[in-house]
C-alpha cells in the first residue's frame, strides 16, 4: 500500500495483526520514533504519513491492546493516543503505558468540553488535541514537545539538588524526593516544577510556562498549564489552603514554595 510517503508494509519489527509499520524517507539511526493508535484508520495512515514526512519511524495500532503490545515492543519516544478507542479505551491505555514508558502522549479528543482533556491528563498525558484537527500542526507540537531537553543543562548545573524544606529535585537525574520517599512525575510535570524551582522566586504567568517548558513555538490552551500544576501539587501533598511547595500568586499565575 502506497501512500506517497516513505514505505508501507505489513509486518516489520514490533508489528502484529491490526498494524503496520511505515518508515520516514530519513530512517535509521537516531530517528525518532512515533506510535499512533486510533481506530479510525485512515486518520491514523494520516497521520502517520506526516509524521514519516518528518523523519519519524512510525507505527501503527488501531485498538488499545495492540497499541500497548507496540509501545512494549518499539520503545516509542511518542504515542498518539485515541481516546475513543474500542475495548481498551484511551484513558485505560494511557495509564497502562506510564506503568512502564515515560514517552510523551499526546491525547485525541472528538469531544469539545473539557471532562476529556482533564481525564487523560490526569492519567500522564501530556498534551491534547480535539478532533478535527491539522495533522501539521501535530506533528508541529510534536516537533516542539521533542526539542525540550531531557538534562538538567537547561534549568541548572550538572548534578545540581535543590531542595526546599522537606521536597528535593535531583536536576541532573531528573528525580523528585519528598523526605526520603521517591515522587513519580510525568516529563512534563517535572519539567513544570523544575522551572518553577529553578528561579523560585519568580513569579510564572502561563505564556512563561509554555514558553520554558513546551517551547515557545507551542499553540494551544494555556490552560493545560493548571492541570500540570495540579496534578504536581496532589502528589507533593499541596492543597488549596497550605500551598508549601508550588504557590498561586493570584491575577499572575505561579511560583515555588519554601516548604516552610
Amino acid at each position: 500500500m502506497k501512500m506517497g510517503v516513505g514505505r508501507v508494509s505489513r509486518g516489520g519489527r514490533g508489528a502484529r495483526d491490526g498494524t503496520m509499520v511505515v518508515m520516514g524517507t530519513d530512517a535509521g539511526l537516531g530517528v525518532r520514533r512515533a506510535l499512533v493508535i486510533d481506530d479510525e484508520r485512515p486518520l491514523a495512515q494520516l497521520v502517520g504519513s506526516y509524521l514519516s514526512k518528518g523523519g519519524f519511524e512510525v507505527h501503527l495500532a488501531h485498538d488499545g491492546s495492540g497499541g500497548l503490545d507496540l509501545a512494549r515492543t518499539v520503545d516509542p519516544d511518542v504515542v498518539v493516543l485515541d481516546l475513543g478507542l474500542p475495548g481498551i479505551d484511551g484513558i485505560e491505555v494511557c495509564r497502562q503505558l506510564r506503568m512502564f514508558s515515560d514517552c510523551y502522549v499526546v491525547m485525541l479528543t472528538a469531544r469539545t468540553d473539557e471532562i476529556d482533556m482533564l481525564i487523560g491528563l490526569s492519567v500522564g498525558a501530556d498534551d491534547y488535541m480535539t478532533k478535527p484537527f491539522s495533522p501539521r500542526e501535530l506533528v508541529a507540537r510534536i516537533a516542539v514537545m521533542l526539542r525540550r531537553p531531557r538534562r538538567s543543562t537547561s534549568v541548572g548545573s550538572p548534578a545540581e539538588r535543590l531542595r526546599f524544606g522537606d521536597l528535593e529535585l535531583d536536576l541532573d537525574g531528573r528525580e523528585v524526593f519528598l523526605g526520603d520517599q521517591p515522587v513519580a512525575l510525568t516529563r512534563t510535570e517535572f519539567d513544570v516544577l523544575a522551572a518553577l524551582a529553578h528561579r523560585p522566586r519568580v513569579v510564572f504567568s502561563r505564556r512563561a510556562l509554555i514558553d520554558t517548558v513546551w517551547g515557545q513555538g507551542w499553540v494551544g490552551d494555556e490552560h493545560l498549564v493548571d492541570v500540570h500544576v495540579l496534578h504536581v501539587r496532589q502528589k507533593l501533598g499541596d492543597t488549596a489552603l497550605d500551598q508549601k511547595y508550588v504557590r498561586t500568586v493570584r491575577g499572575v499565575g505561579y511560583r515555588m514554595g519554601m516548604g516552610q
